[in-house]
Parts: C-alpha cells; structure tokens; sequence
C-alpha cells in the first residue's frame, strides 16, 4: 500500500495528491480502486481508494498509531563521507523524532555552509522516503548543523540527555528508570568526543552512557543507542 504525507488537513471527500506526491503517485503507476494511506501533518491517517490518477477518495479517518510516546532528538557529529545518508534513513525507520547535526572538536568532515545546506536538504528528502517506506506517521525534521556548544544548550529543552560515551558511563536502563517524554541522545564523529566535550555535556545535566565494551562504528552507534532507547522506553 503507498503512504504519502499531506502538507494541509483533508477535510471533504477526495484529495488531490500534488508536488512530490504526484511525482511518486506516477512512478509507482496507481490505478484506480487500489488502496493509498495519506497521512496529515496532525497524525489523522486517511485511507483512500485512488479513483482516477492522482485524485483519491477517502474511505476511513483515524489516529496514525505508528509514532512512539517518546520523542527521541539525535544530536549527531557529521561523519565522514555519506555516512549521514545512512544514519538519517535508519534512525527515521527506527523512530527517531529529530535530527540535529553537529561540528565537533574531532569531526573530520567540515563543509562549508552552503554545501551544508545542499546536504541537509538531500537529509530531509532522505528522512521523507523513510518515513513513507516504514509508515511512520509524521517526517522527522533534519535541522541545520550546530555546533556543540550549541546542540548542548539546545538538549536541554529535553526531559532526559544520554549522552554515548566512548569512555564508558552508566547503561540507558539506568538512565531512563523513569520514563520520559522527550529524550536527547549525543553520537560522536569517527574520533567520538573530546574529555572537554563531555564534561560541558555532563556539567549541562546530560548522563554519560556506554553503549558495551566494543567500540562502534560512526554510522553503527546511533543505531545501537536509539534501539537500546526505543526497547528500553516500550516502542518496540
């Protein structure tokens, strides 16, 4: 069945897939009488049955059940190469509610800003055809790049901050004894974070925390720890 995301509510009968939808509505040849789910920016997941082209009936309304009760932010150091590609596909599929690129002191990859932006859009197009393939039911925002000092002041907005140390910290079931609504997670570049960077997380009420006695991968380690999150707070 195709998802699309609306970019208004539906309020009548029929909806007219358009832009970006229309685009993929034609790619994927829809004829009518097949079964589209439309989901609007408030979560209602509308199902519909597609009646001539890129014009759909609604059949049925209701509550898309597909988000977690948590709201995971993953404040990621860019990585080398097109790492980032892979780390916002498989964190949007695995629930992640936003991403907040970050410059640390021991990232390697350092764009400029325009050639950031071109990046951040390709992110979110990226972040889109997640949230479409695993039926998710909203499109996490890929924010502009930070810095640390400021994806640190910007954690704090969140009930609870882990942040993944390469130098070992408590577990996330420790962390997160009590359920929060709203959660930060800290992933280092290929080099991970300076001592200096950790103690202004830690001093900023971020938990250190440890993700076992192996050492991960860039693109491995926000996959691990938003898993260990997502089991760990009952979104599994």
């Amino acid at each position: 069945m195709a998802w699309f995301f609306s970019e208004s509510e539906i309020n009548g009968d029929t909806f007219l897939l358009e832009g970006e939808n229309e685009r993929h509505a034609r790619v994927l040849r829809l004829r009518p009488g097949e079964a589209v789910t439309v989901v609007t920016p408030l979560g209602v997941q509308c199902e519909c049955r597609v009646e001539d082209g890129c014009l759909l009936r609604v059949v049925e309304k209701k509550p898309c059940e597909n988000e977690p009760d948590v709201f995971v932010t993953l404040y990621q150091a860019l990585p080398k190469g097109d790492k980032m590609d892979y780390i916002v596909q498989k964190c949007v599929e695995l629930g992640v509610g936003k991403i907040v690129p970050m410059l640390t002191e021991r990232c390697v990859s350092r764009p400029d800003e325009k050639t950031l932006e071109k990046k951040r859009a390709r992110w979110q197009k990226i972040a889109l055809q997640a949230a479409m393939q695993s039926r998710r039911g909203t499109v996490p925002e890929v924010c502009s790049c930070v810095s640390f000092g400021e994806a640190v002041s910007l954690s704090a907005q969140n009930d609870k901050t882990v942040f993944f140390y390469e130098l070992g910290g408590d577990s996330v079931k420790t962390i997160l004894d009590e359920k929060p609504k709203t959660i930060g997670m800290f992933i280092g570049s290929e080099g991970g974070f300076s001592a200096q960077e950790a103690q202004q997380a830690i001093g900023s009420g971020a938990a250190a925390a440890t993700l076992g006695k192996r050492i991960l991968r860039a693109e491995t380690a926000p996959l691990a720890g938003l898993s260990i999150i997502m089991y760990q707070t009952d979104n599994f």
